[in-house]
């Protein structure tokens, strides 16, 4: 009977040793697997968070650099035009002024400066008319009046090269580029250089010269530019306040 109750006991099994538990128990990580993991993990995320920050930035930079130039495009067309503002030819005091080719266009007094050589090389250029138109005439009054005009045109370019002068300055001596006594002086020369024109042409119209008109041509534009530049100097302190500067 026990050898019976053994076999059925012993069912199944190939050998004694089958009473013993085989499988393999289910272990947890120890902990320094543990650590190793979450530093995998760690240096996972935070690879993908430098990758999107200096995505992000390289965007930004994208973005935010290509309209510097044009920023600084639309600063120095308001400030010519705030300038220009005062002026009686705003609209082509803004298109010649634009058409120098300077560093800074930001600065009244600079912009000021424009518009005085512009004056200047005008002047400049109809400096030789009277001259010119004296070979051409064989009226004796009209010649009169040409060479009081050749002598008006001297004076005026000596007039505006004065208020050149007085806005040339030196890099070292701590000058300013305007001050009230600047501003006082070029504002007397630069209308007694409007005068001097004015004088040749009343004296060509009183001598009834045929040469009237085409003078009168010629000097419309340094007429123009020099009053445009006394136009600046009249309202320079109310200019300069704009751009939050003061005169010297």
């Amino acid at each position: 009977m026990e050898e019976s109750v053994n076999f059925v006991k012993g069912y199944g099994k190939v050998n004694p040793s089958d009473d013993e538990t085989t499988a393999v128990p289910c272990q947890s990580p120890s902990p320094k697997r543990r650590k190793t993991v979450a530093a995998v993990i760690t240096l996972g995320l935070f690879a993908i968070i430098v990758g999107s920050i200096v995505g992000a930035a390289e965007v930004h930079h994208r973005r935010t650099k290509s309209p510097e130039p044009q920023s600084s495009s639309v600063k120095a067309v308001a400030s010519i035009k705030a300038v220009c503002a005062v002026t009686q030819h705003p609209e082509s005091c803004f298109t010649d002024v634009s058409t120098i080719d300077s560093g800074n266009f930001f600065d009244p007094e600079v912009i000021f400066n424009l518009t005085l050589r512009l004056a200047i090389n005008e002047l400049t250029n109809i400096s030789s008319l009277p001259k010119t138109l004296i070979s051409k005439s064989h009226d004796l009054r009209t010649g009169s009046a040409l060479r009081d005009c050749a002598t008006l045109f001297d004076d005026a370019l000596s007039q505006l090269s004065r208020s050149v002068e007085a806005m040339r300055v030196g890099p070292v001596g701590g000058e300013k580029l305007l001050t009230e006594e600047k501003v006082a002086d070029m504002k007397t020369w630069i209308s007694a250089a409007m005068t001097d024109q004015e004088t040749c042409v009343d004296g060509l119209e009183e001598m009834g010269s045929t040469a009237v008109d085409e003078v009168k041509s010629r000097m419309q534009r340094s007429n123009e530019y020099m009053s445009n530049s006394l136009a600046i100097l009249a309202n320079i302190e109310t200019i300069l306040d704009q751009f939050g500067l003061r005169l010297h």
